[in-house]
């Protein structure tokens, strides 16, 4: 049965393109790079908290960004593979990211690979860095996903409910709904659920001082479950699409719901409590050779606060928090 549009819903923007003369402005790319801007911030406040140093979220970014780019890219061409290689479609088209489509399991996974690089060239522990990252990728998500409602793309089964999506009536009718069909919202409810779960990885990680890995298990945990309910509401079509009875995304959150719950009793047992050192041995701002004077260094203190450097004990203020 077909919703009819209600009275109180979402409205979609009528243009996601915006013109500064000669150059567009996305909201798809503008909600991207917002999301990044935000998880740099926030990562780069917890690794100083941490014991870690100024920049080095930013120089792992460098790294990180541009591969989970092109992962979430690839991992949404081979799921969508008719929308790019079907009859009458376009390849070339594949190329064209600001028209939306990053898979976030493929951004996930590359980005975490252009980070490992970026992390041991600079000698930094692999782990304490991921778990002060894991927060803010939440946020990034949050906001990244307001790039769909722009694009008018990756919304919900049809609904009568107060905030039900409207879309154009050509996008509707695309998708195989009358014209003035409102829909679930699924990147609103993807994005809250992403803040949700950021103020509780923050709460959890104060807590309970998780180290070796446990807040990115924790992030996994999190949003796979919110991800898995919200997934059943699509309606978008992707390779694979029926498996056993679930789309292939819900397959994908609970193998990693599974793994990452996994580690996290594991780690818990193996080596509870937080790492005192994020540097391999040599490296950081306490190795050998390091001018203590000028090299600003930070030591997260065991209530998991920040302590404040020597520098900014001089002006009485904090170096920052989670």
């Amino acid at each position: 049965m077909l919703a009819p549009a209600v009275a109180l819903s979402i409205p979609s923007p009528s243009s996601g393109v915006w013109h500064l003369g000669p150059l567009p402005l996305r909201g798809y790319a503008l909600a991207i790079i917002l999301g990044i801007v935000a998880a740099i911030w926030i990562g780069e406040k917890r690794w100083v908290a941490r014991g870690g140093q100024p920049g080095d979220i930013q120089d792992i970014a460098i790294w990180a960004v541009p591969f989970g780019l092109v992962g979430g890219r690839l991992y949404h061409v081979l799921t969508d593979q008719d929308l790019y290689f079907g009859a009458g479609e376009h390849p070339i088209e594949a190329l064209y990211v600001w028209r939306g489509g990053l898979g976030v399991w493929g951004a996930i996974a590359l980005g975490a690979l252009g980070a490992v690089i970026a992390a041991r060239r600079k000698g930094i522990k692999l782990l304490p860095v991921l778990d002060a990252m894991a927060p803010g990728v939440l946020v990034a998500q949050a906001l990244g996903r307001w790039g769909n409602w722009f694009n008018q793309e990756l919304f919900g089964k049809p609904t009568d409910l107060p905030w039900g999506l409207e879309v154009s009536d050509d996008v509707a009718l695309r998708a195989g709904y009358e014209a003035g069909t409102t829909f679930h919202p699924t990147f609103l409810y993807e994005s809250l659920w992403c803040l949700a779960g950021f103020a509780l990885l923050l709460w959890a990680d104060r807590r309970f001082r998780l180290g070796h890995g446990r807040v990115v298990a924790l992030y996994i945990m999190i949003y796979t479950v919110g991800r898995g309910w919200i997934e059943m509401l699509r309606i978008d079509n992707v390779e694979l699409d029926d498996v056993g009875g679930l789309r292939f995304n819900v397959w994908t959150s609970l193998a990693l719901f599974v793994a990452a719950l996994v580690w996290f009793v594991v780690s818990t047992r193996r080596q509870p409590g937080r790492e005192e050192r994020v540097y391999d041995e040599g490296r950081g701002p306490d190795a050998p050779g390091v001018d203590q004077e000028t090299e600003v260094t930070t030591r997260g203190r065991a209530d998991g606060d920040v302590r404040s450097t020597e520098a900014d004990a001089d002006r009485g203020g904090p170096s920052g928090t989670d």
